[in-house]
């Protein structure tokens, strides 16, 4: 088991409402510096507020041992060509620390939000990490590369544009992932998963490792080899008082994902559809304040781990 956290930090979702402080990205290279010297495996950066890869072109200078993980950035804005250059220069950058989380994000954001077409999320992913990974492959070999799919044809490499080989050319690859489909894309194209944080042990175990399996028997490989990696929702604090404003931005992250359809499938298993119903309704007429409120601390108890600094560790 490898223990990662995430930077920078002070940096809270509160879900539905917005942060009360701004992020200081000008103590991000020190606290980089903190968590390798605390013994963690890893750094992971989300792709929120911030870029990910401008993020962690910081810590690679900052450190020197631990992995580098993007947790995660967002795949479909990107061209591959793109992402697989970002990915290429950190890990030249970091001497071969960096681990590429990629995610779809929902098809809201990618039509309104980034203003792209959107595309049945599991083929595209499939065939992007392919795409990155023969651009790598040509880089590394001086080929031409030779992707031919559904969404992309990149058949073109010229000297001025080639980043050339690199001393670690092995990148693994992360897949943010909910839905079982997306399970089986990552256990046959990539090395690890990354469940949403609102999918519980019961979800993970139950649905997602299943599929993960079956994808990595329709591509002749071993599961054991595919990494999970779990960051769950968490609210704690020093004491109660502090903790009871904790689990109020938690309540409302709960809220958020539950009236998200994609992640519909993380609370079905707990019988909770009419819930997300009622979300989704609230949310499209923009009742944020009303939302948090249908979370039960029943609820927020089972996908959401609460505890002080001294209880925390027994609880995650």
């Amino acid at each position: 088991m490898k223990v990662e956290t995430v930077l920078p930090f002070g940096k809270l979702d509160p879900g539905l409402r917005a942060a009360r402080d701004a992020i200081d990205l000008s103590k991000f290279f020190n606290q980089c510096e903190l968590v390798e010297a605390l013994g963690y495996n890893a750094l992971s950066v989300t792709e929120t507020k911030l870029d990910p890869f401008v993020q962690l072109a910081l810590g690679a200078q900052a450190t020197n041992s631990v992995e580098l993980h993007t947790a995660v950035a967002i795949a479909f804005p990107r061209s591959p060509t793109v992402t697989a250059q970002a990915a290429w220069t950190l890990q030249a950058l970091s001497g071969g620390r960096l681990n590429l989380g990629l995610g779809t994000q929902v098809k809201g954001h990618i039509q309104r939000r980034f203003g792209m077409e959107w595309f049945a999320a599991g083929p595209w992913i499939r065939e992007y990490v392919l795409a990155v990974r023969e651009l790598w492959r040509c880089w590394q070999e001086g080929d031409q590369p030779s992707h031919h799919g559904d969404r992309y044809d990149i058949s073109l490499m010229v000297p001025l544009f080639d980043p050339g080989p690199i001393e670690h050319p092995a990148i693994p690859i992360t897949l943010a992932a909910v839905k079982p489909y997306m399970c089986e894309v990552a256990g046959e194209v990539a090395d690890g998963v990354r469940p949403h944080p609102i999918c519980t042990p019961k979800y993970i175990s139950s649905v997602m490792v299943p599929a993960i399996e079956r994808g990595c028997h329709k591509a002749n490989r071993e599961s054991k080899n595919i990494n999970i990696s779990v960051a769950p929702l968490v609210a704690t604090a020093a004491n109660d008082q502090l903790l009871a404003a904790r689990i109020e931005e938690v309540r409302a992250r709960v809220a958020f994902y539950a009236s998200t359809p994609a992640y519909r499938p993380a609370f079905a298993i707990n019988g909770l559809e009419d819930l997300c119903l009622e979300l989704s309704i609230l949310s499209r007429k923009q009742n944020w304040d009303e939302m948090p409120d249908r979370i039960t601390d029943e609820i927020l108890y089972e996908y959401a781990c609460v505890g002080t600094y001294d209880e925390i560790g027994q609880v995650i």
